[in-house]
């Protein structure tokens, strides 16, 4: 039996199974990390996140992550705020620098307890997203039964932002696959459906590639505040609000994207990863 240690947290109901392979070696297969984010034969998550050594002078952390499909993932700014928090407790101070593979995030801890994050530029040349062809990213020529016209954003990973007149409207389990595996996006897209309820407040909801309808993305909240902008239906500031519970975005006039917002630890336990090459199984857990 391998028994590993884990913390399960979430980002405003983004949730995710942290692993820490600091001081141990954990390279779990694609069909291991499947069954540890089944939320039926094993713990269950949107995201697995996976602590390293940093590679990089002034890092604190290197974040790995991965889907619930076994895909691995760029960036996500729900599992960045939860791991700035761990690392902050860890050093006992409010400050932290979380590098990933889409480069170094710094994050600081603001006085309620909320966790702001410096996501790094927005990227919004058709090659970054990338897109199969050459375009202007602030009206992409995707279109899929009621939805048409998104905004290209890249804040770490990719995003097309649909805006509607109703978020609730939209068919989200059938229209969100189809749209993250459009021909058009040949890495696959982060899809957002995006209410504007005034120039300083918006709804988002998200299909997330590799990881399906979860209740917040942050990067997906970075992107809808940036596309927003861009289209001149808010400021550079906002709320954007998800199904888990609201973001506070500013597009910085360098150019990064700065999310704020809550992170919760949910419980710690220990799996055994022998069981994830059949039905997994808690060893121990407690909240």
């Amino acid at each position: 039996m391998t028994a590993v240690p884990f913390l399960k947290m979430h980002g405003l109901g983004n949730d995710f199974v942290v692993l820490d392979a600091r001081r141990q070696n954990l390279s779990l297969s694609v069909q291991q990390r499947q069954r540890l984010g089944d939320r039926h034969f094993g713990v269950g998550f949107d995201q697995m996140v996976t602590l390293e050594n940093p590679v990089t002078p002034g890092a604190d952390v290197f974040m790995r992550l991965h889907n619930a499909d076994g895909s691995e993932a760029r960036a996500c700014g729900n599992a960045t705020r939860c791991i700035a928090a761990r690392i902050m407790d860890e050093k006992a101070n409010g400050h932290a620098v979380i590098e990933t593979v889409a480069g170094l995030l710094p994050a600081e801890r603001l006085g309620n307890g909320e966790i702001a994050v410096d996501m790094g530029p927005a990227n919004l040349d058709w090659a970054d997203i990338p897109v199969a062809a050459a375009c202007d990213t602030l009206h992409m020529p995707v279109a899929l039964g009621p939805v048409s016209d998104p905004v290209g954003v890249n804040v770490g990973s990719s995003h097309a932002v649909f805006f509607v007149p109703d978020v609730d409207a939209i068919d989200l389990p059938v229209i969100g696959p189809q749209l993250e595996n459009h021909l058009f996006f040949p890495q696959r897209a982060n899809i957002e459906f995006v209410q504007i309820l005034s120039p300083a407040s918006m709804r988002m909801r998200v299909w997330e590639r590799g990881a399906g309808i979860t209740l917040a993305c942050g990067s997906g909240a970075c992107a809808t505040l940036v596309a927003a902008a861009r289209r001149g239906l808010s400021g550079r500031k906002g709320q954007v609000i998800v199904d888990g519970g609201t973001l506070t975005i500013e597009w910085l006039e360098n150019g990064h994207v700065r999310m704020t917002g809550p992170w919760s630890l949910s419980y710690e336990g220990v799996i055994d990863l022998d069981s994830l090459a059949g039905k997994a199984g808690f060893v121990n857990g407690h909240g």
